[in-house]
């Protein structure tokens, strides 16, 4: 189906660019069909029926381009409104995988025809600090114009660009260098309470609210583990973490408020410090009036959640926000593109579900689903777009029965297709998605052949498994012109049936698996130099070589006789998320 586009008034300037990312859906002629694109007062959305065609009418630019999106997936009579005030999406772009602009841009307009209004950009050290050539060295960073283009870009889209920065923990990338050691607490934990650390957070927050049009921005705070446990300790003496953290919050937001911005943070510290598990779930974790009260007045809180299932979970963990913070908080779901090849569909689809309708029936205002690159970005960004259309479906009050035509009309792909390739980690009879944690398509392809040391237990049907995977994704990889990106999971599923062939000793060809190998690094390396600037793509190279390093050996010298044993009692290894680290070697010297 081609659509006409006309619109009564000024037309949105992002639909050129949407017509030009998918130019086979756009034209005119006598089999288009028209559609005309209509300002009105109503929230939300409407598409109906006219002579001659059709007519959206839409009251918000995201409300516009979700009616398109909609359409574009099926044209039919429907309507659709949501009661958040913004609906984000946040983009990781400091593990290794520094997105280029224009993939950016190809990514939000996809978005737009979802409903997203608002990109929180999160990059810890991957932009230019003026005078500071040690900050983001040699890690692709952004340089000022190629911010201001990424928010040039979303705001034809309507779409305004928030930056997600670090002002205390997740240092650990500048820490490293001698020209930070002076500010270092711990390796990953900023140095609060001296003068010069917050110089420099100020130069950092000086430098990328001048790049966006949003006085807004998202000064992070969470997982600051050891706080005051290092240099702190030796330099100002022994302190309760909530004062350094509190103390440490005044300034970052006084800095804030100097240039007019106003701030969030994750919320997680407050409960982990009130925990005497360190956990952020933790039920048992309390917070002292004190510091709830001393929250400064303009910092937004956002809760992340990422693990459960049960709205009853969701709905106690705002009202501890708002009784025991005194915040409505921001609430964030997950992706869950985090330590994996490919994004957990089925995970991220059930605990939206749950902490969305919590979040709806909340009255929040504002909600967030982050695409996490935790150890190395190996998984592939868009893979997690389904998740992308659950979200925005959900808060707009669809259903799962709108999902997969939805997803075909903002993605011109089949969801089908890419929730078969989670398979790679949701393996059969693996049960409740939410409780599955396992990521084995990642560990298994990385795990060092030579040892096998955490292989004792893989079940038999394993390689079917991945086998029969392989077929289905090269078939669904030629459906629609979107789903080609599931070429690569679908070698990934080959390279593995081969891998789990090897560790279970069922007649592996060492040097077909190799080639597989090889071909799947080439394929890998494709799709990340034509999403990502080239910086990174090192770690992941290493990975490769690393393995195909093993292959050789193994192929020269044999694997050595040992007793083997599955140290993971707890469903076994195949039902752990476990990171590079752990798996190249049983050393923990990696």
């Amino acid at each position: 189906m081609r659509l006409h586009l006309t619109s009564s008034g000024e037309p949105l300037p992002g639909l050129a660019e949407i017509a030009a990312e998918y130019p086979h859906r756009f034209g005119d002629g006598p089999d288009a069909t028209r559609i005309r694109m209509v300002p009105g007062d109503a929230p939300g959305y409407a598409i109906e029926r006219e002579e001659g065609g059709w007519r959206l009418t839409y009251d918000r630019p995201r409300d516009a381009y979700r009616a398109l999106g909609v359409a574009m997936g099926g044209l039919s009579p429907s309507a659709g409104s949501s009661p958040f005030r913004s609906l984000a999406l946040m983009l990781d772009v400091s593990r290794n995988a520094v997105m280029r602009p224009a993939s950016i841009a190809s990514y939000l307009r996809r978005c737009a025809l979802m409903g997203i209004d608002t990109l929180w950009l999160y990059m810890e050290d991957v932009y230019e600090l003026p005078g500071e050539p040690m900050f983001g060295y040699a890690r692709g960073a952004y340089t000022a114009d190629e911010l201001r283009a990424i928010d040039d870009q979303a705001y034809r889209l309507g779409i305004e660009v928030i930056p997600c920065v670090q002002t205390l923990g997740h240092l650990e990338q500048i820490l490293q260098w001698p020209r930070f050691w002076p500010l270092r607490d711990t390796e990953r934990v900023l140095l609060a309470a001296d003068d010069d650390g917050y110089a420099l957070i100020g130069r950092m927050i000086e430098t990328v609210s001048s790049c966006f049009r949003s006085r807004r921005v998202h000064v992070g705070m969470d997982e600051a583990h050891g706080i005051g446990s290092g240099q702190y300790r030796r330099r100002f003496g022994e302190r309760p973490s909530f004062e350094i953290l509190s103390a440490h919050l005044e300034r970052v937001v006084a800095i804030c408020e100097e240039r007019g911005l106003r701030p969030m943070i994750w919320s997680d510290m407050y409960f982990r410090l009130g925990s005497a598990l360190d956990h952020y779930y933790d039920p048992g974790s309390e917070i002292p009036s004190w510091v709830a009260g001393g929250i400064p007045a303009p910092v937004e809180l956002v809760y992340w959640d990422y693990e459960h299932g049960e709205r009853a979970f969701y709905d106690e963990w705002i009202r501890r926000h708002r009784e025991g913070l005194g915040k409505d908080p921001v609430f964030a779901a997950s992706g869950w593109t985090h330590h994996r090849m490919w994004a957990a569909l089925p995970k991220a689809l059930a605990t939206l579900s749950a902490g969305m309708a919590a979040a709806r029936d909340a009255g929040l205002a504002e909600v967030a689903i982050t695409m996490w690159g935790n150890d190395g970005t190996e998984c592939d960004l868009f893979s997690a777009l389904p998740a992308v259309q659950s979200f925005t479906d959900l808060a707009y009050g669809g259903t799962d029965a709108d999902l997969a035509a939805n997803f075909a009309g903002s993605c011109d792909a089949t969801l089908d297709g890419w929730l078969a390739a989670a398979e790679l980690d949701l393996l059969p009879g693996s049960g409740d998605p939410v409780a599955w944690r396992g990521n084995p398509a990642k560990w298994l392809l990385w795990h060092d052949p030579v040892l096998g040391f955490l292989t004792s237990a893989l079940p038999p049907w394993l390689a079917g498994h991945y086998d029969d995977l392989a077929v289905r994704l090269r078939k669904a990889a030629r459906v629609r012109p979107g789903d080609a990106r599931l070429d690569f999971p679908a070698l990934l599923a080959e390279v593995l049936a081969a891998k789990v062939r090897l560790h279970t000793g069922d007649g592996a060809d060492l040097p077909a698996l190799a080639d597989g190998v090889r071909r799947l690094r080439e394929l890998h390396r494709r799709v990340w130099c034509g999403d990502n600037k080239p910086f990174g793509w090192d770690v992941i190279d290493r990975r490769y070589g690393g393995l195909l390093a093993r292959l050789d050996h193994l192929a020269e010298h044999g694997s050595p006789d040992y007793e083997r044993h599955d140290p993971y009692p707890d469903g076994g290894a195949i039902a752990q998320c476990l990171p590079y680290a752990r798996v190249a070697s049983a050393s923990f010297i990696s």
